[in-house]
């Protein structure tokens, strides 16, 4: 997956929003204010840092060489996964899961206006 994918993919939600409030260089994914996910885009090789349950988030970390607790933030809620180093339905679907996490949280209404559906949680 290129940078441009993972925008895309990133952006491919209801409300996410692409924010720079680390500088250009860092593209920060939000839904209603809240951050799902983290990438240096232009970063060789290219990361991103994706918010997963406590249990899970150790689980790939054992399973996957390539998935790392969270890069400058709280490693027991967030992964730093090297993005061309895991199945890419496996990045999908972490991608879609820290969305996920943050729209769970929100308040009923948000979450309907957002097409989230009581079936995702």
């Amino acid at each position: 997956m290129d940078p441009d994918a993972l925008r895309s993919l990133c952006l491919s939600f209801e409300g996410a929003v692409e924010t720079f409030p680390f500088g250009p260089e860092n593209s920060v994914f939000k839904v209603e204010g809240k951050i799902f996910a983290l990438s240096r885009l232009d970063g060789e090789p290219l990361k991103v840092s994706l918010k997963c349950e406590p249990e899970l988030a150790v689980q790939l970390r054992n399973d996957h060489p390539a998935i790392v607790g969270g890069y400058h933030l709280n490693k027991r809620h967030w992964n730093t996964v090297t993005v061309n180093e895991v199945p890419e339905q496996l990045l999908r679907d972490m991608v879609e899961d820290s969305y996920d996490l943050i729209v769970s949280r929100l308040p009923r209404g948000t979450q309907i206006r957002l097409g989230w559906s009581t079936l995702h949680g």
